[in-house]
């Protein structure tokens, strides 16, 4: 059984040993955005969700409990659970995509000259002692949503190698104190349940008997250690090795490589080595919004339709949307500019316009947001001539085809889009010894459905209106910054 504990609600899917969906299922849970840039989640509804999507997955397939042998599951990351001992939240959980601490992260960088991204665990710390000084004190664990979900798992709390990494930690080297004591936090360091260290692919316990009354599953199973989405989303796609780079989709797009050296390494501690695969660093570039964009359009304008018939809408839209363009920067923007003051925006709006074109232009935008990460790579030398993507918007043959044409490379997508459910199952087939490591499970457990190639002539119209994407942030920085300090003065 491999767990999806995504930004927009829970995937389950049961999975044999070479890889083949069995079941799946998945379930919704709801997301608050109290002010622009908050996003927080209540971990019971990841509870009350994961409960209903594994029963659902069991049903649909017409398994039995006594079928299963073991269960992974991975999260986002980083979400910031402040909670009892006993797992009770103090709060919200504040979510990977909350960006309220912008001014730690700045702060961070203006002491130590090293980039920690607002998102990530200490600023997030940083902010809560500084605005809820209360429940900082008062947290008995501070600790992630992978975290928690293992302790109601098992019953015990451990740490994960692959989401610590954005703690400011490296199972070689620790904790990086510095990082802490910059920001007033270092009482912290003792609340986090780092007693036990577990690596993807290890086992981190069996399913306490109150957990798996409540789940309908058998107390025992044995559970894997798995970890970040994007991340065992990876191995999901099939990326092993160097020379390969994997991309996953959801609310955001995460571009990721493997390489014997670092070559973005913005910390010196989140991405390796030994984050994932031993012996490789995991770099990676982010888009912090991409499917949300598409997700907030459709709910709010046109809820009464399927992307599907959205696709099939925007397919007679030539290339260019009419006239508009997208600026994703709907949640800031993280490669390359790593700057939470700007946000998203059409340009070009007129009054003939139609939701089709708005809708392509959404496709096209974050299309651009994804070449312009691919380009970080490219700034290092990296070549890259195919990509395999997976994830919601890999079941998009428009969104494909647009991805292939503007970044001119061919797009593979893997016969299971839901990579992260597979890349648990994969860390499971380890943890039993089915395959002696996590190379060898991907190599005999992932294989490609479909391969899109890019047109030549698509391309170079593309090319033009990505040239003006890029030079619009030089352009207008400014100017947001202004607008948005402005705004939260007022």
């Amino acid at each position: 059984m491999g767990i999806d504990g995504g930004t927009g609600g829970i995937r389950v899917g049961l999975y044999d040993r070479s890889g083949n969906c069995l079941s799946f299922a998945m379930k919704e849970y709801a997301t608050a955005y109290p002010r622009p840039g908050y996003v927080e989640q209540d971990p019971a509804d990841w509870w009350k969700t994961l409960k209903e999507t594994v029963s659902e997955a069991l049903n649909k397939g017409q398994i039995s409990k006594d079928q299963l042998s073991a269960m992974a599951f991975d999260t986002t990351c980083t979400s910031v659970v402040v909670c009892r001992k006993d797992g009770t939240p103090l709060r919200p959980c504040i979510i990977w995509m909350d960006v309220r601490a912008a001014r730690e992260a700045e702060e961070l960088f203006e002491k130590t000259s090293e980039f920690y991204s607002p998102e990530w665990m200490p600023p997030k710390l940083a902010w809560l002692k500084r605005n809820e000084k209360e429940i900082y004190d008062a947290a008995e664990v501070f600790c992630e949503y992978q975290d928690w979900l293992a302790y109601k798992l098992t019953g015990k709390w451990c740490m994960n190698n692959n989401t610590a990494c954005n703690w400011a930690y490296s199972i070689n080297d620790g904790f990086s104190r510095k990082i802490y004591a910059a920001l007033d936090i270092e009482d912290a360091l003792d609340r986090f349940p780092s007693s036990e260290v577990y690596r993807v692919g290890e086992k981190i316990g069996e399913l306490s008997a109150e957990a798996a009354e409540y789940l309908g599953l058998n107390k025992g199973l044995p559970i894997a250690q798995a970890g970040i989405d994007s991340s065992i989303g990876l191995l999901g796609m099939g990326i092993n090795r160097p020379g390969k780079i994997g991309m996953i989709t959801g609310s955001s797009n995460l571009a990721m490589a493997l390489n014997e050296r670092p070559l973005l390494n913005p910390t010196g501690s989140n991405n390796g080595p030994d984050n994932l695969i031993r012996g490789y660093y995991t770099d990676y570039v982010a888009q912090s919004a991409s499917g949300s964009i598409l997700s907030w359009y459709r709910k709010q304008f046109c809820a009464d339709l399927s992307y599907k018939q959205l696709d099939e809408e925007a397919e007679k839209i030539p290339i260019g949307s009419n006239g508009l363009i997208l600026l994703d920067y709907f949640q800031g923007n993280k490669e390359p500019y790593h700057d939470n003051k700007v946000k998203g925006m059409f340009y070009g709006l007129s009054l003939a316009h139609t939701r089709a074109d708005l809708y392509r232009a959404i496709l096209e935008g974050v299309a651009f947001g994804s070449e312009r990460m691919l380009d970080v790579f490219r700034d290092k030398g990296v070549k890259i001539e195919e990509m395999s993507i997976a994830g919601g918007s890999a079941r998009s043959d428009l969104w494909m085809q647009i991805h292939a044409d503007v970044s001119n490379i061919r797009i593979n997508v893997p016969k299971d889009t839901n990579a992260p459910c597979l890349g648990c199952a994969i860390a499971c087939a380890v943890m039993l010894g089915i395959y002696p490591d996590l190379k060898t499970a991907v190599d005999q457990m992932v294989s490609y459905e479909k391969t899109y190639y890019p047109d030549p002539q698509a391309h170079q119209r593309y090319r033009k209106i990505y040239e003006l994407y890029k030079s619009f942030y030089p352009a207008a920085k400014d100017w947001m910054h202004s607008f948005t300090d402005t705004y939260n003065d007022i």
